[in-house]
């Protein structure tokens, strides 16, 4: 029997009726949640992910600003934008849209933002923070996926969780999540050109993989009753009877989830999730403001 599809949309919806209710209780009381973010260029991603941030600002309640910067903006500029936000005890929430043009450095952008506006949970304070199981904002993507899991039913504690991802969005901060004492995860961190990689999916519980590869696992690399979390983001040609290109993730879906106890179809699962999780970051940035 198939698994069950993990339905990013319907939990995304879920969570911003929720969000609606804690933003209508700030405006109650002269409180309105704002978001700024900075977008140096015009990265055509970029500025679809971005669309994405405003529009669900706008269904949530929260007032978003974008500040458009040219792409060789000198940092000395970009800085200063970043202490004018900082500044705004109006402003709650600030991110700088990623990835940033080659002269700019990313680490030293992102330390900029204080840390209490960081609600991409990318400053080192929040980093830190989070492997100290300390209150603070993780990247949305992270939270993404452990919202899922636990609205879905699924206790991760004694779970052998691996993920195919190092990196500092998704695979670190998911990984310190999952650490905590009260979490109780069994965590393993592979780089995806790990020698042997099978040999380490096979004892996983709960799979995660963003690797940005095309049936990069496959049926045979996974036990039965595995929980898969797909976040890879690939455009393939469809078939001849569908046309053109289709976006697809990094598990051969198909075949994998034969086999699995849950998985999460690519588009449709992980995805919907990030930008709803920014914006609930927004919103307890708001309150913990205004407590």
């Amino acid at each position: 029997m198939p698994g069950i599809i993990l339905d990013g949309r319907k939990i995304s919806a879920e969570i911003k009726e929720e969000l609606k209710e804690r933003v209508r209780r700030l405006r109650d009381k002269g409180i309105i949640p704002e978001l700024a973010g900075i977008l140096v260029g015009e990265d055509p991603d970029s500025v679809s992910y971005i669309k994405l941030k405003e529009k669900g600002s706008t269904e949530v309640g929260i007032y978003s600003q974008i500040i458009k910067l040219p792409r060789d903006v000198a940092e000395r500029k970009l800085f200063q934008e970043i202490m004018r936000l900082n500044s705004n005890a109006e402003i709650h929430g600030i991110f700088i849209q990623l990835p940033l043009p080659a002269h700019l450095n990313e680490g030293k952008v992102l330390s900029f933002i204080f840390p209490d506006k960081d609600v991409d949970g990318l400053h080192p304070v929040n980093i830190g923070r989070a492997w100290l199981g300390q209150p603070g904002f993780l990247p949305a993507a992270s939270i993404g996926i452990y919202e899922l899991l636990i609205r879905y039913g699924y206790n991760v504690k004694d779970k052998r969780v691996v993920i195919i991802n190092a990196d500092n969005l998704l695979g670190k901060p998911l990984a310190s999540i999952l650490v905590q004492e009260k979490e109780g995860a069994n965590v393993t961190l592979c780089h995806p050109s790990t020698p042997n990689l099978a040999s380490y999916t096979r004892t996983a519980d709960i799979l995660v993989v963003s690797v940005n590869k095309p049936n990069f696992i496959t049926a045979d690399m996974v036990k039965k009753g595995v929980i898969v979390i797909d976040f890879g983001a690939n455009y393939v040609e469809a078939s001849s009877t569908e046309g053109g290109r289709k976006l697809v993730g990094d598990v051969d879906f198909e075949v994998v989830k034969e086999k699995a106890e849950a998985i999460t179809a690519v588009p449709g699962g992980v995805g919907p999730m990030t930008v709803t999780m920014l914006l609930a970051n927004v919103v307890t940035a708001a309150e913990a403001n205004n407590s």
